[in-house]
């Protein structure tokens, strides 16, 4: 069955990038949630206009890959100890937030989180409820894969 979830984690050409790797995932794409302006566009979310966060798209196929693993693994691509920040990329907009859409998956991100603040992580990413997503411009899809790249603000890092 096809599904989506959302998840912001600093610059989305990294997390796209990594999440794209997953099995079970179809497509991720970049785009901007959690602001309160219509269609934002990529200069106005980084000059904080906006109140959106650099957030991916995930589609996938809970048949071939859970949630959990979504969450897991969105937790181990990127820094999610960093408030408001991914390695050098600084601002809100590159916030950690998973946003959801059912309570279900609210409560699997809780517990996610609870299990890196029992090894002793700091986690400051936020749970939201998932409101309207807006892809971002289409010069930042597939990013790295366009240039040829691997992400600089995300390496994978083994937490679980």
């Amino acid at each position: 069955m096809k599904q989506k979830a959302y998840f912001a984690g600093g610059c989305f050409w990294g997390v796209e990038h990594l999440m794209q790797q997953q099995k079970g995932v179809i497509s991720v794409v970049s785009g901007y949630m959690g602001g309160h302006m219509d269609n934002p566009t990529y200069e106005q979310v980084k000059s904080h206009a906006t109140g959106h966060a650099e957030t991916v798209e995930v589609l996938y196929d809970s048949s071939l890959v859970s949630y959990g693993t979504l969450l897991r693994l969105f937790m181990e691509i990127h820094d999610p100890t960093q408030l408001n920040r991914q390695g050098v990329d600084v601002g809100s907009q590159y916030r950690s937030e998973i946003f959801y859409q059912t309570e279900q998956e609210r409560c699997e991100a809780l517990d996610v989180i609870g299990i890196l603040r029992k090894k002793g992580y700091d986690v400051v990413t936020r749970v939201t409820p998932a409101s309207k997503f807006w892809v971002a411009e289409e010069y930042h899809q597939d990013y790295c894969m366009a240039h040829n790249i691997e992400p600089e603000c995300h390496v994978r890092v083994r937490r679980f």
